[in-house]
């Protein structure tokens, strides 16, 4: 499965003499969605704050005053008294720089490379600026999603390692970590691949009606 493409001589020599079950070159390092999440929170958020801070600055370079509720406190300012609205100014500048970097976050995601997976009989291997990391079979789940078709497709390889997360509810949760590897072709016969090693690897003793094996 795509055995032919030529790997950096980094990853070559990680490789050795293994002998490689399939050669991949991912399209992104990030889903799509999930980019496009960011840009679109970050476009709501940023129109949010625009308004208010047009609401709040405009009549400021009309030569009005300004007067705004802050800190349970009404505060009156002009360009000649602008020492009052320095503080709010601020806190509407720090909201429009995160809706910002919030977009600027989503760009990365949707334009970020994904790099080579090599897949071999012990590990998958994943190189990327010069940066090679190699993941034990045994580390997966065996959770794995596919979407896409023959020509090109996606997949998603859930780990058993991942880290706690803290929703809008408050509440904790365990989030795995998740590979990525999208716009190659053959999907469904590297799924296959992936699936098959991670099973010879399953590190989960097996269960029978006489007890654990």
């Amino acid at each position: 499965m795509n055995k032919n493409i030529v790997l950096p001589s980094e990853l070559q020599s990680a490789i050795g003499s293994e002998s490689r079950d399939f050669v991949v070159k991912s399209e992104k390092a990030y889903p799509t969605k999930r980019g496009l999440g960011f840009v679109c929170f970050g476009l709501v958020w940023s129109a949010i704050v625009s308004t208010f801070v047009t609401t709040f600055l405009l009549p400021l370079f009309q030569g009005e005053q300004v007067k705004i509720s802050f800190n349970q406190q009404i505060v009156v300012g002009s360009l000649d008294n602008i020492g009052p609205i320095i503080l709010p100014t601020i806190i509407l500048s720090i909201f429009v720089v995160a809706g910002v970097l919030v977009m600027c976050k989503g760009v990365y995601f949707l334009f970020k490379k994904g790099g080579y997976f090599v897949g071999t009989s012990k590990s998958l291997l994943h190189y990327l600026n010069g940066t090679i990391r190699s993941i034990s079979w045994e580390q997966f789940s065996g959770d794995i999603r596919v979407t896409g078709g023959k020509k090109k497709g996606n997949i998603t390889l859930q780990m058993r390692t991942g880290k706690m997360v803290r929703g809008r509810d408050r509440r904790e949760r365990y989030v795995p970590e998740t590979i990525y590897i999208s716009g190659v072709s053959n999907v469904f016969e590297v799924e296959k691949t992936c699936r098959r090693r991670i099973q010879e690897h399953d590190p989960t003793p097996v269960t029978t009606g006489h007890g654990t094996v």
